[in-house]
């Protein structure tokens, strides 16, 4: 089975700067799109950041200048690194990743992690 394993997370301070990474392992020919999504407590999960295979990037508005997503495709591996952090990032951070298991790719898949908690204290 495909896992993403998270790793990064944990408590800053305002200001301070984390980064996030996700690596994927398991019956994997190709990985296309990889990114991060982020849910507060009481909030809905919201996109925060997309990587394609190409290497095209979208940034949701609220962390654009502050974020930044990269990706190693030998490593099968997304990071996210995250400056100027804010009390409202606060929130548990999930990568995904949509990936073919053979060549011809009759069909793509959609994996989750099972998400790191980033605090970020006043």
């Amino acid at each position: 089975q495909v896992q993403l394993v998270e790793s990064g997370g944990g408590l800053v301070q305002a200001g301070g700067s984390l980064r996030l990474s996700c690596a994927a392992s398991g019956s994997i020919f190709s990985i296309n799109g990889m990114g991060w999504h982020r849910q507060a407590p009481g909030k809905q999960r919201e996109m925060v950041a997309s990587i394609t295979s190409g290497g095209s990037t979208n940034y949701a508005d609220s962390v654009k200048g502050r974020f930044s997503i990269s990706r190693d495709n030998a490593k099968n591996t997304v990071y996210l690194q995250m400056n100027s952090l804010k009390p409202e990032d606060t929130a548990v951070y999930y990568c995904n990743a949509d990936f073919c298991r053979e060549p011809s790719c009759p069909a793509v898949f959609g994996r989750w992690g099972q998400g790191t908690q980033v605090t970020v204290s006043s």
